[in-house]
């Protein structure tokens, strides 16, 4: 008797153990980054830039002051959730609409000589073909939460070329996903499943159409009713139970949960500035973004390479940047040589997507650990380089004279955004 109850307190002891151990090491990540963040702001440089480099200083293969659990990767993973939420608050659907076919252009250009450039290349460069294809499919992905923070910091979520950046973001994970797909089924059997492929490739497309056409309006329909429920904060109840409802829903059909949460985001955009649900989401968002942009930081391990395989990172960096820079710019020329560049640039980051399948490959045995750190190599330089470079370009956009159109959509951006940034 007396045995079990020394061992019930010692559980009852142990058990907190855990939670104070995630509850700490949350502390010092948040701390951590939003000190790097306010230095970097005082440099007039984005404060992602220095989430992300307190994780790979403070991370476990530098100064190993936090070494993230799974459990902390699955907190990042709902900052990112929310930080995408909180960008679809700001992106109406008409305007989506308004840029998807030009969105659709540039995702797919993007990923079509991302791919084929970087597999030929890779090829050449003497590796084995299944190795080419796996970081030829990593490559392909563009990290949307990355670009969309520097372009809200920015203040210029509203231009033309900011939400073509966000709408090819996201026609770029549903391609990338289908791409993985078939890479998988290519490298590990030798032929792709057409009819599971089909499959998720039209529930992707069926999911997408609905939250961009259908979604606005159900909410819409369905805003008079809130107000009879003795709920309290009635409409931010709903948003947040989309977020997380789409997220799942998302990931359930093969795109990533943050593509989910954008959408949640979309559909009640219309409604954000009524529901007050900007500022609402933003203290959620100030917590969990930064976690998520400090774990970026922490996977990268400058400690994994031979020389071969430093030189074959460095080589992978530059076609990544370069090959979105031209696919993803190219359609834009008729815009203007620096439209090109924002959305050619706004589309270099790589994030997730590309761990994922640099992971997958690995647990597979389909790529080594070398070509698994040079993923993750490629992934931190595309993260890390495109930013002040798009903070540039459209800083010389905004010291041009505005047009009328482009003062309307300040202003607009200026009302939307003011609970976020105020």
């Amino acid at each position: 008797m007396n045995s079990r109850r020394e061992n019930g307190d010692a559980a009852d002891i142990a058990m907190p153990h855990g939670t104070d151990n995630l509850l700490l090491q949350l502390f010092v990540i948040f701390v951590w980054a939003k000190v790097f963040g306010e230095f970097f702001e005082r440099l007039r440089l984005p404060a992602v830039l220095g989430e992300i480099l307190a994780g790979v200083l403070l991370g476990p293969f530098a100064l190993r002051m936090v070494i993230p659990t799974d459990t902390v990767a699955s907190v990042a993973e709902l900052g990112a959730v929310f930080l995408l939420f909180t960008i679809g608050l700001e992106t109406s659907p008409a305007e989506l609409i308004r840029v998807g076919r030009m969105a659709l252009v540039v995702a797919f250009a993007g990923d079509a000589v991302t791919f084929l450039l970087g597999f030929a290349l890779l090829r050449w460069h003497g590796e084995a073909s299944q190795e080419a294809v796996f970081i030829a499919a990593a490559m392909v992905a563009t990290s949307v939460g990355i670009t969309a923070r520097v372009l809200r910091d920015l203040h210029v979520l509203r231009r033309r070329t900011s939400r073509i950046i966000l709408g090819a973001a996201v026609f770029d994970d549903i391609l990338g996903m289908v791409l993985l797909g078939v890479v998988v089924g290519l490298a590990s059997d030798g032929h792709a499943h057409w009819l599971r492929l089909g499959i998720v490739t039209l529930e992707a497309a069926a999911f997408a159409a609905f939250m961009i056409f259908i979604g606005p309006r159900v909410v819409k329909r369905i805003r008079p009713s809130l107000g009879h429920l003795q709920t309290r904060e009635a409409p931010l109840i709903l948003a947040l139970g989309l977020c997380l409802g789409l997220s799942a829903m998302a990931a359930s059909i093969g795109m990533a949960a943050f593509i989910g949460a954008f959408f949640a985001g979309l559909i009640c955009a219309d409604q954000s500035r009524d529901w007050n649900l900007q500022s609402r989401t933003q203290g959620i968002n100030q917590l969990l973004a930064p976690v998520f942009f400090f774990t970026i930081g922490a996977r990268l391990d400058l400690g994994a390479f031979d020389r071969r395989g430093l030189a074959l990172a460095a080589i992978v960096s530059a076609l990544a940047l370069v090959s979105k820079l031209v696919g993803c710019g190219v359609p834009m020329f008729r815009e203007g040589w620096r439209s090109a560049l924002q959305v050619g640039v706004g589309m270099t980051p790589r994030g997730e997507v590309a761990l994922v399948v640099a992971l997958m490959g690995l647990e597979l045995h389909l790529i080594s650990p070398r070509a698994y750190a040079v993923v993750i190599f490629m992934t931190a330089v595309t993260t890390l380089l495109p930013p002040p470079f798009l903070k540039l370009l459209y800083r010389d956009t905004e010291a041009s004279p505005p047009t009328p159109a482009d003062e309307e959509e300040e202003q607009k951006a200026a009302q939307n955004l003011e609970g976020n940034l105020g």
